[in-house]
């Protein structure tokens, strides 16, 4: 099976990530109540917000520290912010490098400034990449655009930015509701889940025959 476009989720696809690493960065920190973080009402108004651009980090921070009501300094709560993030495991780079020379490889990402600015720096520092834009033909992140996943708008102003032929996009995302609006929309998708990794998926910068693509 091949495509000419393939677009990749970066938390969970190209990077891992461990959200229970954050919320006991903040234990260690002294907050009492740090499970809040995973609470609908602060999923929402605060890291849904944060994500597409609404909040600044500054903005994001006064959150933070009001909820935890305690006075935690900028590099504290940034620390604890990106502690789940892991590094950008080498041969998953390998990996887009090799599809980029067959393939318009794309990245789509609900992220924000604080972790962009953490793995900006370590694509820069161990990859020698200035910026996602070198990696892939086109990197998206959500709090650039002000548009989030699972939202349609998102998908959309990618396939008329590329003029994307849908079937013949595929499109690679470890949250199922993020892949059902993919779908939506006719994208060919692939639910990445752990513990596979891209390195399993791709074989000789192919898609591998066998896999469920819907």
């Amino acid at each position: 099976m091949d495509f000419k476009t393939i677009i990749f989720d970066f938390g969970g696809v190209v990077i891992d990530i461990d959200p229970q690493l954050t919320i006991n960065a903040f234990d260690k920190l002294g907050m009492t109540d740090s499970g809040t973080f995973l609470q609908p009402d602060f999923i929402n108004n605060v890291i849904r917000k944060f994500e597409r651009g609404i909040l600044t980090p500054e903005a994001f921070r006064d959150k933070v520290r009001a909820r935890a009501n305690t006075d935690f300094t900028d590099q504290e709560i940034d620390d604890a912010w990106n502690a789940l993030l892991f590094d950008i495991p080498a041969e998953r780079i390998e990996v887009i490098e090799g599809l980029k020379k067959t393939h318009k490889i794309l990245l789509l990402s609900n992220s924000n400034e604080i972790h962009y600015d953490l793995y900006v720096r370590d694509l820069q520092l161990r990859f020698g990449y200035r910026e996602f834009d070198e990696l892939f033909d086109k990197a998206y992140f959500s709090f650039d655009l002000h548009l989030s996943k699972p939202d349609i708008e998102i998908y959309e102003f990618v396939m008329y930015q590329h003029k994307l032929n849908p079937a013949e996009t595929l499109f690679i995302d470890d949250n199922l509701e993020n892949i059902n609006s993919a779908k939506s929309l006719g994208w060919k998708t692939y639910h990445l889940q752990s513990p596979e990794r891209i390195r399993d998926i791709f074989t000789d910068g192919k898609f591998n025959d066998g896999l469920i693509v819907e």
